[in-house]
């Protein structure tokens, strides 16, 4: 049996230095809601407790550390605790109090090093009020106790337990293709009767629509999506949860700034998701000790279609995974991607062209004889309207081909309808409008507190900047979506992309990038400015018409 010495109460009443208290509580995920572990359960008790362990009243409580949703595995993942063993090191707090060991470790190995080595080497107190009852100014031994070591391997068997069922009932979820994420996905919210079944988001899923149709439709680069999208004050999709009142948290959620980016715009254009595939157990934490997130092969991953509402059309998503594959280098000073990008190659040695400008007129040559060795390939040249002449001839007579013009009408004709995005973007006119009329009278405010003294002239100044700013941006949000909506009365709305797609073939009279990818594998220039089309499909009019029924899917119902 492990020797205990014990302190009579005259010693500790002869203590002179005052306690410094810090309380530790934590809830781990696994707790879920239960009243016994609450957080506030947890202060009331400690606070209960506290006195009786301090007759003499020479104590002070500092601080109250508390982990909320964290496991105890591992010390490192807590942010109060570590702040805690920080303010120990300090010499802010000397004397600790839990509820429980469980409380404070799931680990046996962290117990044993924090309770035998850490806390008799800063002079620290150590309070546990429930059983194995612990105080380490009264009985320093009973943390080398059998008993206290028997009741961290129990916890920390608890922990294993706990992971390993968790990890089983995630995996059934993930087979049967139910969304076990924390937050919906941007486009998705959480149904209310089942948390691990996504609906479509309306207001969120007309904006991801838009994206593809943009990147698809009209052949803008993800730069130019961003550039329009924060133009039109379209929050990212981070500000977006936060503003619907989530508390959404990832590594660099501090840092945003509620702006799109080029990584955001390509996460949505890639995202499966948005055509009804769910996938997910792409990554995964090595142990319940070791919470280190590493990636999961491919094969691994647990994939199932047409579980969740689509919010764009296969056809689409699979034109936009074409695009992605070709180069999408745009001009400078350019928000769109040069028509021909990744399509243009030199029929004799099979390189890129590179693309010239030369006394008014673009030019595009083999990227071997201009770029590397006259020696090895000829010119190859052809000026870049001839080109675009060559192949809008070319699908024309395609798609003059078709053997019944009625049969695609039919199908087009029952399509759903064109979609408006008007009343959206008068949505957010109106929201944009709204915010900048309140800033009048927060200036006001502000000023008030100014002279009321609650705030220093230093204060004012920077926060009157602030709104100044805001009030600048928003002058500039109103007239980029104002200019939104005389496009679209003009009729530039932007619509589904494959629709838009269908009604210009009829009498197509000038190239686009998005029709251009879907149709041509790549284009060869011959030395004597010959051109040759290497079709995507031996069979485009089967192509066609797979994507006009693509297109008679249920519209969802926007805002």
């Amino acid at each position: 049996m492990a020797r205990i010495r014990n302190r009579n109460s005259a010693d500790f009443q002869d203590r002179e230095a005052l306690w410094k208290v810090g309380k530790y509580i934590r809830l781990s995920r696994e707790d879920g809601n239960a009243v016994s572990e609450s957080i506030v359960n947890q202060n009331n008790i400690l606070d209960d407790e506290i006195p009786h362990f301090f007759e003499d009243g020479r104590y002070e409580v500092v601080d109250t550390y508390i982990d909320d949703g964290t496991s105890g595995t591992t010390d490192q993942e807590r942010e109060d605790f570590q702040r805690m063993v920080q303010d120990i090191r300090a010499g802010r707090i000397n004397c600790i109090i839990v509820k429980n060991l469980s409380r404070a470790f799931r680990n046996s190995a962290n117990q044993g090093r924090f309770l035998e080595e850490f806390i008799p080497l800063y002079d620290t107190r150590f309070i546990s009020l429930y059983e194995p009852r612990i105080d380490t100014f009264l009985n320093p031994e009973v943390v080398h106790s059998l008993e206290v070591g028997i009741v961290g391997f129990i916890n920390e068997q608890y922990a294993y337990k706990t992971s390993k069922d968790v990890r089983r009932t995630f995996r059934h979820k993930r087979e049967k293709g139910e969304f076990i994420g924390a937050f919906a996905p941007y486009g998705y919210t959480k149904a209310s009767e089942d948390r691990n079944r996504l609906q479509v988001d309306d207001e969120a899923a007309q904006v991801v629509r838009e994206i593809f149709s943009w990147y698809v439709g009209l052949g803008m680069s993800k730069a130019g999506i961003v550039k329009r999208l924060n133009e039109l004050g379209i929050p990212n999709p981070t500000a977006y949860k936060r503003l619907h009142g989530l508390r959404y948290e990832n590594p660099h959620a501090n840092q945003n700034d509620g702006l799109w980016s080029q990584s955001s715009v390509s996460r949505i254009l890639q995202n499966p998701l948005y055509i009804g595939t769910m996938r997910q157990g792409r990554q995964k934490v090595i142990s319940y000790k070791i919470h280190r997130r590493t990636s999961v092969p491919e094969r691994d991953w647990f994939v199932v279609e047409n579980v969740v509402p689509p919010i764009v059309e296969q056809a689409t998503f699979r034109l936009a995974q074409a695009l992605h594959q070709k180069d999408m280098r745009t001009a400078p000073g350019q928000g769109k991607v040069n028509l021909f990008a990744g399509l243009l190659h030199c029929a004799e040695c099979g390189k890129g062209m590179t693309r010239r400008t030369s006394k008014g007129y673009v030019y595009y040559a083999c990227r071997t004889y201009t770029e590397k060795s006259k020696e090895h390939c000829a010119k190859h040249t052809i000026r870049e309207d001839r080109l675009e002449q060559a192949v809008l001839v070319s699908l024309q007579k395609q798609i003059e081909l078709l053997s019944s013009r009625s049969d695609i009408f039919a199908e087009i004709g029952q399509a759903p309808a064109l979609r408006s995005n008007t009343q959206r973007i008068n949505d957010l006119l109106e929201q944009r409008r709204k915010e900048l009329k309140k800033l009048p009278i927060l200036q006001d405010e502000l000023y008030k507190d100014w002279k009321s003294g609650e705030i220093s002239q230093e204060q004012f100044h920077r926060l009157r900047e602030k709104l100044e700013e805001r009030a600048e941006q928003l002058q500039q949000t109103i007239s980029n979506l104002q200019q939104e909506v005389k496009a679209q009365t003009n009729g530039a709305d932007v619509v589904d992309a494959y629709l838009a797609f269908f009604l210009r073939w009829q009498n197509i009279g000038k190239l686009q990038r998005g029709l251009l990818v879907e149709f041509v594998r790549a284009i060869y220039i011959h030395i004597n400015g010959e051109v040759e089309i290497e079709f995507q499909y031996a069979d485009p009019y089967r192509r066609i018409l797979e994507a006009a029924a693509g297109s008679q899917q249920e519209p969802l119902e926007t805002r």
